[in-house]
């Protein structure tokens, strides 16, 4: 499975597809009045959702050939290749395994054999971080943990960055409604002081926890950020008269208020952390599909192990789904295969992700870690260069939001861009507007907007509303703009966690066509190093400023000149 991937351009099936896009004239109206069961057949379920591919721009004859182009890579074997432990992550050698962080255990695991990958107990040492996470989590939120004073906490500070906030930060955000009363989580992730100084600016120390989440604990970002918070807190601490000034008190006190999320336990007993309150994962758990790792303690903590197991759930039974179904009706595999089919054939190159669900507001930049940072890819993964263009820009905002900001340049503009309207049918804060169900009136724009994205709007319906012909051509739509909708009935624990992997396994299936490593994020390690490189010169190192290539150079002699 580590050997050259299979280059899916010289298939029948692409070139197919290439012939198709050429002359390509999709009609969404006259597909939908020839084909009354276009609908139906395009609708599929995987776990609590319900999925309508109905109206993208597919045919049965497009979608044969691209289910064939996923046959052709072999997208289900890579696929069992990944969840058994295969070293599919072959620039670093490692095993791709973040669905076993939610498998469950003992007589309940599907399938029924244990994983053992690299002689590692896999399913064993999984349980026993969230046993450990599990016990951690009760003792905060009934306040048997306390910080040094003896006061419980109230305000858990998540310090990390990239996988280490977006995911945390993200699902915190999308079930406040599951939140413990009484208990409030926040999220440092950039080095830039106004944010761990607004974070931190109205907490009371004797009251907070902070989480360090770093796997090597040595990211730049994250340890700045931590030992400016452990300063936060020693010197509020101590203007409150609740620590000495002494080094076995100020030690005392990050015991108390501090954990870590790390394997590197030296260097966290080092910072002051107690070992024995660090959660560890491992090596095959890429930073951007950890949060159902120990890096979601702080989500196990606000919405209590029993949510934080139902979120777990919600993984495995789109896992599950993606490993069982046929490629026909299987849900991640026909939407990654739509967006080959939109990128590689039909020139889109960015995809809206417009979630109707105000909880959901950081979605659409969770996803862009996701997708951007595994398929942003120019040589496949047995290094040579791709065959077809990779990756696509993910964006979006929350609907009705984005109604009245840039859906104008999906339903008329000039580029194609795919869409996915997300949507619960049930709110957790019912609200009526005098006799108007407020929830039915915001599904009604979910509906509104992919119908008129779909279907459009023709000269002579302008017309038939009596609007003056000079301006039709303004208020013409043309339709055929491709969207998602995806419904559940809540947005619950479980449901976050099926969105999640959802969209996971969709990007595992465009890196599989385009032959890229879905894992490894080698781009993300230039700029870091080069930062380390230039800091000298930013803080007035003469010599290193005069090896700065003339643009640099002139940037940093500028900012020197500002800094007051």
């Amino acid at each position: 499975m580590t050997s050259s991937p299979v280059d899916p351009t010289t298939s029948g099936a692409w070139q197919a597809l290439s012939e198709l896009a050429e002359g390509f004239a999709p009609d969404l109206r006259a597909w939908f009045a020839e084909d009354e069961g276009r609908a139906d057949r395009y609708t599929f379920q995987a776990a609590d959702l319900t999925v309508d591919l109905s109206k993208n721009l597919v045919t049965e004859e497009v979608l044969g050939h691209l289910l064939e182009i996923a046959r052709t890579v072999d997208v289900a074997g890579r696929y069992r290749a990944m969840i058994s432990g295969e070293h599919i992550n072959v620039t670093e050698d490692r095993a791709v395994l973040h669905t076993a962080l939610r498998r469950p255990s003992g007589d309940d695991l599907t399938p029924a054999a244990p994983l053992t990958v690299d002689g590692q107990d896999v399913d064993h040492d999984v349980h026993e971080v969230l046993d450990r996470i599990a016990t951690f989590a009760s003792a905060v939120r009934d306040g048997s943990w306390t910080g040094v004073t003896g006061k419980r906490v109230e305000t858990v500070v998540n310090i990390g960055i990239g996988g280490s906030d977006l995911g945390p930060v993200m699902v915190y955000e999308a079930l406040k409604p599951y939140v413990q009363a009484g208990l409030t989580a926040r999220f440092v992730s950039n080095i830039d002081p106004s944010d761990i100084y607004e974070k931190t600016a109205d907490l009371d120390p004797e009251t907070t926890l902070f989480i360090v989440a770093s796997k090597t604990f040595g990211t730049l970002e994250t340890l700045t950020n931590a030992r400016l918070a452990r300063e936060w807190l020693w010197k509020g601490l101590s203007q409150a008269g609740a620590i000495e000034d002494t080094d076995e008190s100020r030690r005392d006190a990050v015991s108390k208020h501090f954990v870590a999320v790390s394997t590197a336990l030296d260097k966290v007993e080092a910072f002051g952390i107690d070992p024995t309150n660090a959660f560890g994962f491992w090596d095959w758990v890429g930073g951007r599909y950890s949060v159902d790792s120990a890096i979601g303690t702080s989500v196990a903590i606000a919405i209590g192990p029993d949510g934080f197991a139902d979120f777990l759930a919600g993984f495995h039974a789109v896992d599950e789904h993606m490993r069982t179904a046929p490629l026909e009706a299987n849900v991640p595999v026909l939407m990654g295969l739509l967006n080959v089919w939109y990128s590689n054939f039909l020139g889109a190159q960015s995809h809206a992700v417009l979630p109707y669900a105000q909880y959901l507001h950081r979605f659409p930049a969770y996803l862009q870690q996701l997708t951007m940072e595994s398929n942003g890819k120019s040589v496949r993964w047995d290094g040579t260069p791709v065959v077809t263009d990779t990756g696509e820009v993910f964006w979006g905002e929350p609907g009705t939001n984005g109604q009245h900001a840039f859906y104008q340049l999906i339903h008329q503009g000039t580029r194609l861009i795919p869409a996915d309207f997300i949507a619960t049918a049930n709110p957790a804060h019912p609200l009526q507007d005098g006799d108007t169900d407020v929830h039915a009136l915001f599904l009604a724009n979910f509906f509104a907007q992919t119908k008129a994205l779909a279907f459009g709007k023709t000269a002579d319906e302008v017309r038939a509303e009596g609007t003056a012909e000079a301006v039709v051509p303004a208020r013409t739509f043309s339709g055929n703009r491709p969207t998602t909708s995806i419904l559940a009935p809540r947005l619950t624990p479980s449901v976050v966690g099926q969105l999640i992997a959802l969209y996971e396994h969709i990007t595992f299936v465009e890196g599989t066509v385009w032959g890229i490593d879905s894992f490894d994020q080698w781009g993300v390690e230039l700029g870091k190093q080069l930062a380390l490189q230039i800091a000298p010169a930013v803080q007035g190192d003469a010599d290193a400023l005069a090896s700065q290539d003339p643009s640099t150079k002139s940037l940093i002699a500028k900012y020197l000149e500002l800094r007051e």
